[in-house]
């Protein structure tokens, strides 16, 4: 289970050093996936995890042009990547330019997953969940109580 947030940046090789709390987990996964989401960030998955998803959306018609998008995005830039020694994991020169990540990027944890932001993007993020006021949960979640 991935969760928490953490501010991190990423080395002149465009390498970002997984936080020690989650790198045997990643570390046991073996491959991860990296990979562009819609909304401008990254998407950071163990193989075992994305190869369902990728399966969800390979199985979609490539005539019908929302599927073919989403297969474009999501399996068109995928890239299986390993932890080095040092528990870095490279993310590739055209992830970092479609997540437009520079050296200050924010890992967050999404329990199966983690999405990788530009500082901006995340601060972005932030700015409209909280302009969303009472209409911050969506249909299915309106009784949940903290």
């Amino acid at each position: 289970m991935f969760q928490g947030a953490a501010a991190l940046s990423l080395d002149a090789k465009g390498r970002l050093a997984i936080p020690a709390r989650h790198r045997d987990a990643l570390s046991a996964a073996g491959e991860l996936v990296l990979t562009a989401h819609p909304h401008r960030c990254l998407l950071i998955y163990p193989v075992d995890a994305w190869q369902p998803i990728r399966d969800k959306v390979l199985a979609g018609s490539s005539l019908e042009p929302r599927s073919a998008m989403l297969k474009r995005l999501l399996v068109g830039f995928a890239r299986e990547e390993r932890l080095d020694a040092a528990g870095r994991v490279l993310v590739a020169p055209e992830l970092r330019q479609f997540g437009e990540l520079e050296k200050s990027v924010w890992l967050v944890g999404q329990g199966s997953h983690f999405e990788l932001w530009s500082d901006a993007g995340w601060q972005k993020q932030q700015e409209l969940m909280f302009g969303m006021g009472a209409d911050l949960l969506p249909p299915g979640l309106e009784d949940l109580a903290l």
